[in-house]
């Protein structure tokens, strides 16, 4: 956002906090973000406020937009389907359009009074990787002739604490007979995740999309980064964990009986997922076991990615396929672009 130009108040890695019982040890430093936010948009007066995902922050950022009579949009809107259904009524009452990007997220926000639109998901038109595996594999330093396994723990730096560790362990036990990449998200500090490696060879790479299209298979934390292995066709094992506290208080409001975005689309688990006391490294391996190797497992795992995933995450049923959202948009941001700029005109 910064390279489109974008004028940087607060930065969204000083918000990049999961978890119930987490946050409460960052609460000055967010609250202090919040406020400086608020009174530069009282300063500016923006013509229209979009917030994009974090919805315990930008919930009440909607509120104090609403309050001051400016119109809000809400790009990614948060999974309140997902759990704690109750709180879709920040939405109705604070946004004036939601864009969801999930082609079922627009009946349940409508059926439930909030003016929400399908968009495409940010991820529909990511592209193949143009790079050989050699040619990758010569830049990094990866032994071709070995399978490639790809680490994603996340990309905050509470939940890489929490995911990391075990990650590693797992990759301890699978042994030298495999590469392991792990591509460093934009929010992480390269130094962060090195004072995780002591000696292993783990090769910390740059974008995730190459190190998981090269890749045999994944270790992948829950989030953004299942749905982007499954665009890459990459079968993967799901992990997440968080705090004790967090989980028992978190758990009774989920009302899904999946954690990753694939087995939500597919209806049923096609990706094993490792959450909380089942995500140990023995574990981990065992079902990196069933998915590495040619067979039933490995097969159910790659197919859901051109199936429910790719076509629902691209397009609403009923629209022409002329583009991401079904519209003649090419790119993924194109009809979100439209909507909010045709909003801005009219504020």
């Amino acid at each position: 956002m910064r390279a489109a130009g974008c004028d940087t108040v607060v930065d969204s890695r000083d918000l990049s906090v999961v978890g119930i019982t987490e946050i409460l040890g960052h609460l000055p430093t967010i609250y202090s973000r919040y406020r400086r936010l608020i009174a530069e948009a009282d300063k500016r007066r923006p013509d229209l406020a979009v917030v994009i995902d974090s919805p315990a922050f930008n919930w009440r950022v909607a509120r104090q937009m609403k309050r001051r009579g400016i119109p809000v949009v809400y790009y990614v809107a948060p999974q309140f389907w997902a759990w704690r259904q109750g709180r879709v009524r920040l939405l109705r009452d604070y946004v004036d359009k939601a864009l969801v990007i999930f082609p079922f997220e627009e009946k349940f926000y409508r059926d439930r009074g909030v003016d929400a639109t399908f968009v495409g998901h940010p991820l529909a038109g990511l592209p193949e990787p143009v790079i050989s595996r050699l040619e990758y594999a010569t830049q990094f330093r990866l032994d071709p002739a070995k399978p490639w396994i790809t680490l994603m723990p996340g990309s905050r730096v509470k939940e890489v604490g929490m995911n990391l560790p075990t990650i590693l362990e797992a990759a301890d036990l699978l042994g030298e007979a495999y590469e392991f990449l792990l591509p460093v998200a934009p929010t992480l500090n390269l130094g962060f995740l090195q004072s995780f490696m002591g000696e292993r060879r783990i090769r910390l790479v740059p974008t995730s999309a190459p190190a998981l299209w090269h890749s045999r298979a994944g270790i992948i934390a829950s989030g953004t980064a299942t749905v982007e292995a499954a665009m890459m066709r990459t079968p993967f094992v799901m992990v997440y964990r968080v705090s004790r506290l967090t989980y028992l208080l978190g758990k009774p409001r989920v009302k899904v009986p999946h954690f990753a975005m694939v087995n939500l689309m597919a209806g049923e688990e096609v990706v094993p997922e490792l959450v909380q006391g089942d995500f140990t490294a023995a574990n981990v391996v065992a079902r990196m076991g069933e998915i590495l190797p040619e067979g039933g497992a490995r097969a159910r795992a790659v197919a859901p990615s051109p199936g429910p995933v790719l076509p629902a995450c691209a397009r609403a049923p009923g629209r022409d396929n002329d583009g991401p959202a079904g519209d003649g948009s090419r790119r993924p941001a194109d009809r979100p672009a439209r909507i909010i700029w045709a909003m801005a005109r009219k504020s």
